[in-house]
């Protein structure tokens, strides 16, 4: 199926690794045009390598999203190579838990800076470049603890959860400039952080992935795959999706319960 991305142009927050480096590569082989950040050279490095046979169509920038100044290059850099903005992934930001009391406002603050704080100035950077062009699609990358937190989960439940709220708001306000905004609420993927788990325990990644789906009794009984996570992102952000806004899909195996 034709997606209808070609010659689109994307913008993708921690887009260097993990997931949103997955939906970058998905994004690249389906003709669209990406821009995607990070923080660490390294990292922004090793993607450019792997991204190479892409050429032209895709540019890295190194880019911390806490930062006003940073955030404002990156989005001019993608419009300054690429002509013009049409989409916008907000992925930014690591998984921040602990025990209520023991996390202080200073932990709390740079939790909300990385996800909540970060989308909100890319979306108000953006949104202006969308309407410009008769619209586009913004795409923000959550939790299903913003649904169904548990103990423990602070301050990324409730991050997740502000982030959704602003889901919301946006598919209502920007509706009307044809701005489609929506949500995909991540379960349990394989990523490189379970991996460094796994690790830590001498398991190996395999029987950790199938300790861990036993452990949450993921109804599906696995855990799944950032290429899932890129497929959805793409179809979300593609014009396969324009009636669908306002949507906050659970990537989850059917873990979560709401």
């Amino acid at each position: 199926m034709d997606l209808g991305l070609s010659e689109r142009v994307v913008l993708v927050t921690g887009g260097s690794a993990g997931l949103g480096f997955a939906l970058v590569d998905r994004l690249l082989d389906e003709g669209a045009r990406v821009a995607f950040c990070g923080r660490d050279p390294r990292r922004l490095a090793a993607a450019q390598t792997k991204l190479a046979r892409h050429g032209g169509a895709c540019l890295a920038v190194r880019a911390d999203v806490r930062s006003v100044d940073q955030l404002e290059g990156f989005v001019r850099a993608a419009e300054e190579t690429f002509g013009g903005v049409d989409a916008l992934v907000n992925n930014a930001g690591s998984a921040a838990g602990g025990e209520f009391e023991a996390n202080d406002d200073a932990y709390w603050q740079a939790d909300l800076d990385a996800k909540l704080m970060s989308a909100v100035r890319a979306s108000r950077l953006v949104i202006p470049r969308l309407r410009s062009r008769g619209g586009g699609s913004i795409l923000n990358v959550l939790s299903v603890w913003a649904r169904t937190p548990g103990a423990g989960s602070t301050p990324s439940s409730v991050s997740r959860a502000a982030g959704l709220a602003l889901t919301k708001a946006l598919s209502h306000e920007c509706g009307r400039d044809g701005i489609r905004v929506n949500a995909v609420l991540i379960g349990i993927l394989r990523s490189t952080q379970w991996e460094a788990a796994a690790e830590r325990q001498g398991v190996s990644p395999e029987q950790f992935y199938c300790d861990v789906a036993a452990e949450y009794a993921i109804p599906l009984g696995a855990v799944g795959a950032a290429e899932d996570f890129a497929d959805l992102g793409a179809f979300l952000l593609s014009r396969r999706a324009t009636y669908v806004s306002g949507a906050a899909i659970n990537l989850d195996g059917g873990l979560s319960l709401a």
